[in-house]
């Protein structure tokens, strides 16, 4: 849970990833979506404990397989941070349900990018468990860069944004 908390900071941004059927060493899966974070309270310049709750979900698959076409993720966790601190580097593990009833616990770390309004987040990581297991997994996922306005009132609450992970 530690490594998630420091993963937090990016999630505030968005992260995951996602590995490949070892049955199939030459399988690749491609995946898109979209993930959507919430703050409470808001993210602020002033740092505080935050509960973040993640919910991500792959609506569309391409799986050499065949068997892998959706898949999804939530978590929920508090971390100590301010506006000021979300671009740090993390650690995480996540567990990704897929539409075949199995999952996919993945390990990883990420790091995130501030580029023109957006938040780019990128997770990189090893299936240690589950389908995929062994298999490498990156997944990106953009969102919208807190305001600076709201970082000084209310607090940055959300954000939506596009997903996609590649496991090979």
């Amino acid at each position: 849970m530690r490594a998630l908390t420091a993963a937090a900071a990016v999630t505030v941004l968005g992260t995951v990833v996602l590995g490949a059927d070892p049955a199939h060493a030459a399988a690749l899966t491609q995946c898109q979506g979209s993930e959507t974070v919430t703050y409470s309270p808001g993210v602020t310049f002033t740092p505080q404990s935050i509960e973040i709750t993640v919910s991500g979900r792959f609506s569309s698959c391409v799986d050499v397989s065949g068997r892998v076409t959706s898949g999804s993720y939530g978590e929920r966790f508090t971390i100590f941070v301010g506006c000021n601190a979300l671009l740090d580097g993390f650690e995480g593990r996540r567990v990704i349900v897929w539409n075949t009833g199995d999952s996919s616990t993945v390990e990883g770390t990420g790091s995130s990018t501030a580029v023109a309004g957006q938040v780019i987040t990128t997770f990189t990581g090893t299936v240690v468990q589950g389908r995929f297991q062994g298999r490498s997994a990156v997944q990106t996922v953009t969102l919208v860069q807190p305001g600076f306005l709201k970082c000084l009132t209310t607090g940055f609450t959300g954000a939506t944004g596009p997903t996609t992970l590649t496991i090979a």
